[in-house]
C-alpha cells in the first residue's frame, strides 16, 4: 500500500468513527410504578357488541396512580349517546418493559353512595418516557346487575401525564 492509499484508508476510518460518534446512543426505555406514577388525562373510544349490533362508547377522564400501582380518578363516560360521571379505582402492575395490567372498578353515584357498576381489566403500554400511555380493554364485567355479565368490547385507551404524583 502507498503513501497516498494509506492516507486515504487513514482518512476514512477517522470520519467513519467521527459519524458514529455523532450517533445519538440509543437505550430501551425502562418502567417501573414509580417512573409512571403521576396524574394523568385520557380519552377512550370504542365499541360494546352487543347481539343487537355495536353501541359507541367514549369518555374524557383523569386519575392519579401512585408508587405502589393504586389508581383513582373521575371520568364522564358516554355510552350510545347517553353520558354519566363515574368514579375509576384501579391496581395497576408495570413491567420493566413498559407493559402494564390494570384491574378496575367503576362506580356511579346512586342516592348519595358510590355503587359498582362494572369492572375491566385492561392491558397498557407506557412510552415516550413514561409521558404517555396506550391501553386495551381486554375484558368488560357488568356488575350492577342480577348477576355479573361479560360483554365483548373494541375500546382504546390514549393518556398523557399532566402532573407528578403528590
Amino acid at each position: 500500500m502507498n503513501h497516498k492509499n494509506a492516507l486515504n484508508l487513514f482518512a476514512g476510518i477517522l470520519l467513519a468513527a467521527v459519524a458514529l460518534s455523532a450517533v445519538p446512543s440509543v437505550h430501551a426505555q425502562q418502567c417501573s410504578l414509580a417512573s409512571v406514577a403521576g396524574k394523568w388525562g385520557y380519552t377512550y373510544r370504542g365499541t360494546i357488541v352487543l347481539t343487537t349490533g355495536g353501541v359507541p362508547v367514549a369518555a374524557v377522564g383523569r386519575f392519579t396512580l401512585d408508587a405502589d400501582g393504586n389508581l383513582s380518578g373521575t371520568q364522564t363516560r358516554s355510552n350510545g349517546g347517553v353520558s354519566a360521571e363515574e368514579t375509576i379505582t384501579a391496581k395497576v402492575t408495570v413491567n420493566a418493559d413498559c407493559t402494564a395490567t390494570g384491574n378496575f372498578s367503576v362506580y356511579q353515584p346512586q342516592n348519595g353512595q358510590l355503587v359498582p357498576v362494572r369492572t375491566a381489566v385492561l392491558a397498557f403500554v407506557f412510552d415516550d418516557d413514561s409521558r404517555e400511555l396506550r391501553a386495551i380493554f381486554e375484558s368488560l364485567t357488568l356488575v350492577n346487575g342480577p348477576a355479573p355479565q361479560s360483554l365483548p368490547v373494541v375500546i382504546t385507551v390514549n393518556g398523557k401525564k399532566i402532573g407528578s404524583p403528590d
